[in-house]
């Protein structure tokens, strides 16, 4: 082959090349091993900004009403939880103190610089937030509220919440009393003339989830007494819940304290414990809890060979002195919310939100817990002092 020859191959075959790798270009963009700046990790808590465009993660700002308490570290378990099931990243926060509202509205100014595409927000005010809601509403973040919400919203944000059920989860005392055979034993045994007394105790007749609580209780109840003892349940004690039926065989009785000081609590407690043929009592919440443990000399009242040895007791929310009441076997158990479900599904439904689907409330549910189980690894994580 003469040198023009060669030349002209070698020409030749460069120019297929070259034609060859322009023409893969057009079958699926980057190559593999060199993904596109879009689908760069974001990192860890929200150190970024991304913006929600094609490849980034949904960014979701959880902001807490605390952060410093196990409950909301629980709620944040939740929420990381959900975040690494779902892909999206969240920065979770809340002040060092529930009181702290500025601090509160500065932290959810700081994220909604970062143009999240919906938030979770348990607001310390919503009068304090409402610049922010209208914000998001504006330019169509949606809202979803955990734990005690965004309550009397009027901007449309909020899509939804995720919270307990106070009364549902009330109601489950209720119904774990009446797989206690002794106490449906008297039940079904009481008459008239020596009625059985089943208690709850509680702060107030004011704050929503105490009265829903003492509803959801008092309401179940009822109704499981009415299966033994039909036409003869009265329920007694607060104009608020009461429905008194003459010669009752089973009374509920309502015991409010006239303040919220643990001292008004215990002279509660007692009033109710002086109560003849007082067989259960229900305490509505930590408070409550307190106040009844005071009455009862810390506990040691209830103890095998105590004074109040044979009653049935049941508490609400957890704390060291309740913890310590259930593992001795004081208590009959306890129910405790689920704030690890409550910071799960805040973000799920966030981000279900900000990806254009429906979104409606959620019960976020409750556990029992008592001397067996308080130890168990997810009741552990809902039992926080």
């Amino acid at each position: 082959m003469n040198k023009k020859r060669l030349f002209a191959a070698i020409l030749s075959a460069a120019m297929m090349l070259s034609l060859a790798a322009c023409g893969g270009g057009d079958k699926g963009g980057t190559s593999a091993g060199q993904p596109s700046s879009g689908s760069q990790p974001s990192g860890g808590s929200s150190t970024s900004q991304p913006s929600g465009g094609d490849g980034e993660k949904i960014f979701i700002p959880v902001m807490a009403k605390g952060f410093q308490h196990q409950f909301w570290q629980a709620v944040k378990q939740g929420a990381d939880a959900a975040a690494a099931d779902l892909g999206v990243e969240i920065y979770f926060d809340g002040p060092a103190s529930e009181t702290d509202i500025d601090k509160q509205v500065n932290m959810v100014k700081d994220q909604m610089a970062k143009n999240p595409k919906a938030m979770a927000l348990a607001a310390l005010s919503t009068d304090a937030v409402k610049e922010i809601l209208a914000e998001c509403a504006e330019k169509n973040i949606p809202v979803i509220g955990f734990d005690s919400g965004v309550p009397d919203d009027t901007s449309g944000a909020v899509k939804a919440t995720a919270a307990t059920n106070n009364e549902a989860a009330a109601a489950l005392a209720a119904e774990k009393f009446n797989e206690h055979e002794g106490l449906v034993a008297k039940m079904q045994a009481a008459t008239s003339a020596e009625p059985v007394v089943i208690g709850c105790i509680s702060q107030d007749a004011v704050s929503a989830s105490v009265t829903d609580r003492t509803t959801g209780f008092v309401n179940k109840m009822a109704e499981i007494a009415e299966k033994y003892q039909p036409g003869k349940v009265s329920v007694e004690g607060h104009t608020l819940w009461e429905k008194k039926v003459a010669d009752p065989a089973i009374i509920i009785r309502v015991e409010i304290s006239a303040t919220t000081e643990a001292t008004a609590v215990q002279t509660a407690a007692t009033s109710l414990l002086g109560v003849k043929g007082l067989a259960a009592v229900f305490c509505s919440n930590e408070g409550a809890v307190t106040g009844f443990l005071a009455a009862v000399s810390d506990g040691e009242d209830l103890a095998e060979g105590g004074r109040y040895a044979d009653l049935v007791v049941a508490g609400f929310d957890a704390g060291a002195a309740q913890k310590n009441a259930v593992r001795q076997g004081w208590f009959y158990g306890s129910v405790t919310q689920d704030p690890y479900q409550i910071g799960y599904n805040a973000v799920e439904m966030a981000y279900k939100a900000a990806n254009g689907e429906a979104v409606s409330d959620v019960d976020t549910g409750a556990q029992w817990y008592n001397a067996d189980n308080i130890d168990d690894e997810m009741i552990a994580l809902l039992v926080y002092d």
